[in-house]
């Protein structure tokens, strides 16, 4: 099974808010997962990024591999670190 660490698209039209899930790469976007490990919000000001860093880094250690975004979000705010 591949694991991915993605986001998952809540919120009305042209308002976002995603959670940060784990799930299967073969689900749909908006799917099943497996665990939910934060969330981002990106209309904000600030933007809002909380994530649970030991849950990320379990997930990571076991093989999730993070879509470019969460990559990314993680990156910024040194959730890897």
């Amino acid at each position: 099974m591949a694991v991915k660490i993605r986001l998952k698209r809540l919120g009305q039209k042209k308002k976002p808010f995603y959670r940060v899930v784990v799930a299967d790469s073969r689900r749909a976007r908006d799917g099943r997962f497996i665990e939910e490990i934060g969330y981002y919000n990106p209309v904000s000001e600030p933007k809002v990024f909380r994530v649970d860093n030991e849950k990320a880094k379990q997930w990571i250690k076991n093989g999730a591999q993070p879509t470019s975004i969460v990559e990314k979000l993680f990156k910024d705010n040194d959730v890897l670190a």
